[in-house]
C-alpha cells in the first residue's frame, strides 16, 4: 500500500534533453514512491523514451537534477545507474538464446569460484549460479523446472521472466520495464503482469512504460502522463477513466479539468 505521505525514492526535477533542434525533454519532472508500480504513458514524441534513458543512465540530460533516496545522482552510463541499484529491462530483452537460464541471469556478472587462483583464471562457479538462479526464479514465482534449460527454448513470457529475474537479482532500488507485454499474447501478458506484482511484493518499486492502457489500469498504483516533453499530470487509475487519461495524454483534455481526487 502506498502512503500519500511517502517521500519519493527516485526524483527528477527540470530535466532537459535536446537533440539538435529537437527538444525531447522540456523541463520534465518525475517522482517514484517506495514500493509502487508507476506507469509512464505518453503519445509518440512525448519524451517517454528520453525520460527513461535519462533515469537509466543511457543519456545524460542537458539540464536538471535527479535524486535517489534523497541523494543527488549524476549517471554517466547505464553501468553507472546499475551501480546505484537501478536495473532496466528493455523491449528487446537482451537475452542470449543459446545460453542457459542461469547463465543469462548472471550474464556479465558471473559468480567466480573462491580463491585467488580461481578469480585470476576467472573460473565460473556454475553450481552456485544454478542454485541462486533457481532461488531468484522461485522468489518471483516463475515456474521453470531447470535452470540448465536454454533460453531459446522458452516461451515469450518465460523469456520476459528471465529478463525481469535478472534485473531483480541485482536491483537495490528500482526496476524499469520498457513495454514488457508488447510482443506477448493475452495469456503470457497476464503472466508478466503477475510477475510485476511479485516484484513489487519483494519491495522493489517498478517504473512501467507501456502503450497498453488496459494493462496500465490493471496494475499501476499511479500513472505519470508525459506530453510534449513535460509531465502534465500524475493520476490515480482508480479515480479517473481510461478515456479521460487518453484525452489528457493526447491534449484533448486539460489536466486542470480533471476531478481533484484524480490527481496523485
Amino acid at each position: 500500500m502506498i502512503s500519500k505521505n511517502s517521500e519519493p525514492l527516485f526524483q527528477a526535477r527540470g530535466l532537459v534533453k535536446r537533440y539538435g533542434g529537437v527538444t525531447a525533454l522540456d523541463g520534465t519532472d518525475f517522482d517514484l514512491l517506495p514500493g509502487e508500480i508507476l506507469a509512464v504513458i505518453g503519445d509518440n514524441g512525448a519524451g517517454k523514451s528520453s525520460l527513461i534513458k535519462a533515469l537509466s543512465g543511457a543519456v545524460i540530460p542537458d539540464a536538471g537534477q535527479m535524486r535517489l533516496d534523497g541523494v543527488e545522482v549524476h549517471f554517466k552510463s547505464p553501468i553507472d545507474a546499475r551501480r546505484h541499484g537501478i536495473e532496466t529491462v528493455y523491449q528487446d530483452l537482451a537475452v542470449a538464446p543459446a545460453m542457459t537460464i542461469a547463465e543469462n541471469l548472471f550474464l556479465g556478472r558471473e559468480i567466480l569460484r573462491p580463491g585467488w587462483l580461481a578469480k585470476w583464471l576467472r573460473i565460473i562457479d556454475k553450481k552456485t549460479m544454478l542454485t541462486e538462479a533457481a532461488g531468484h526464479m522461485r522468489d518471483l514465482k516463475i515456474g521453470i523446472r531447470s535452470m540448465r534449460q536454454a533460453v531459446g527454448t522458452l516461451s515469450g513470457g518465460q523469456r520476459q521472466g528471465v529478463a525481469v529475474a535478472r534485473s531483480t537479482a541485482f536491483a537495490k532500488h528500482v526496476v524499469i520495464l520498457d513495454e514488457p507485454t508488447a510482443a506477448l499474447g493475452v495469456k503470457e501478458g497476464n503472466m508478466v503482469l503477475e510477475l510485476i506484482r511479485n516484484v513489487r511484493e519483494r519491495g522493489l518499486p517498478v517504473i512501467l512504460i507501456s502503450h497498453n492502457m488496459p494493462h496500465v489500469f490493471e496494475i499501476a498504483d499511479r500513472i505519470h502522463i508525459q506530453r510534449l516533453g513535460k509531465r502534465v499530470a500524475v493520476v490515480h487509475p482508480d479515480k479517473i477513466s481510461m478515456s479521460d487519461t487518453v484525452a489528457v495524454m493526447t491534449g484533448a483534455k486539460n489536466p486542470q479539468d480533471l476531478p481533484e481526487d484524480a490527481h496523485a
